[in-house]
């Protein structure tokens, strides 16, 4: 089965630039509730270099620690998310890259970039910065979020560092040893986070997500159990307040207008649930990340 069915249904990232679909941010997982960003995939390629500290990254099941001056490339529409395991803060740089900056469809290099990036290929590739090749990876991303965060911008140089990027990974990431058979259970728990993500800020029971995914109750608590690891009502709460975060981080909107926008039934509901999951009010939280 191909994922693309439902790819429309992924994370959907917020762009830097309008007409450019590229990703590139610096973050901290304080941000984030409990330190930990929210289990997620997206049809772009990420990569993520540590710049203070350290976290943990699971990538489709596995998990592995990045250190300061190493990194991560995850490949396309895997599952992936970072965490601190001792409640210890990192800092990153993460930089997502979509297949659109290729443009048209029937070029050479979109059928590389499938060939490359798609499910016969491993989910992940750890970057060290004693390695040659992933030394310049990881410098790249400090390079395009340099150049990305200029005053002077050039989005020509944008596009070609970010090409140059996925040619290097190109060049080494490895074919599975056979023929990749996606299981059937990771592609209801990509359709159930997908259905989540493009409907988090209406009202959805339990019944959505199981159906989204086209299983039963219990079979949909099972699953994000095994591979989220967490219950999926408690995996939408954690969800509606990291796009919460993102609001009160990214714009002037009033905690009412963004209560209402997460999907929270009040604005004094969601600052009972914002404080009980990031032990600080909305209202307090915007102003210290603010700082």
């Amino acid at each position: 089965m191909q994922l693309d069915v439902f790819s429309d249904l992924s994370e959907k990232l917020n762009y830097n630039l309008n007409n450019l679909d590229l990703y590139v941010k610096k973050g901290t997982l304080h941000t984030f509730d409990q330190l930990s960003a929210t289990c997620h995939w997206h049809p772009d390629l990420e990569f993520i270099s540590v710049i203070e500290g350290y976290m943990s990254f699971f990538v489709n099941g596995e998990t592995v620690h990045l250190e300061k001056g190493s990194g991560i490339f995850v490949n396309s529409k895997r599952l992936h998310y970072g965490f601190s395991s001792d409640n210890s803060d990192c800092s990153y740089i993460v930089v997502c890259i979509n297949s659109s900056l290729l443009g048209n469809d029937r070029w050479i290099g979109k059928q590389y970039w499938d060939e490359k990036f798609g499910s016969n290929t491993v989910d992940y590739i750890r970057l060290h910065d004693h390695v040659s090749w992933q030394q310049n990876a990881l410098i790249s991303l400090t390079q395009l979020y340099e150049e990305m965060h200029s005053p002077d911008c050039n989005p020509l140089q944008l596009l070609s560092m970010a090409l140059s990027l996925c040619a290097n990974i190109g060049d080494h990431i490895a074919e599975v040893k056979e023929h990749a058979q996606i299981d059937q259970s990771w592609i209801y728990v990509w359709k159930m986070t997908a259905f989540i993500h493009g409907n988090y800020e209406n009202k959805i029971k339990l019944d959505d997500i199981a159906k989204a995914g086209s299983v039963s109750r219990s079979q949909c608590c099972i699953l994000f159990d095994k591979y989220v690891g967490q219950p999926p009502n408690a995996y939408l709460i954690k969800y509606r307040i990291q796009k919460s975060c993102e609001l009160l981080l990214h714009t002037d909107r009033s905690i009412s207008e963004i209560s209402i926008s997460c999907g929270f039934q009040s604005a004094s509901y969601y600052s009972f649930v914002f404080q009980k999951e990031m032990g600080i009010v909305p209202k307090e939280y915007r102003r210290k990340a603010r700082c």
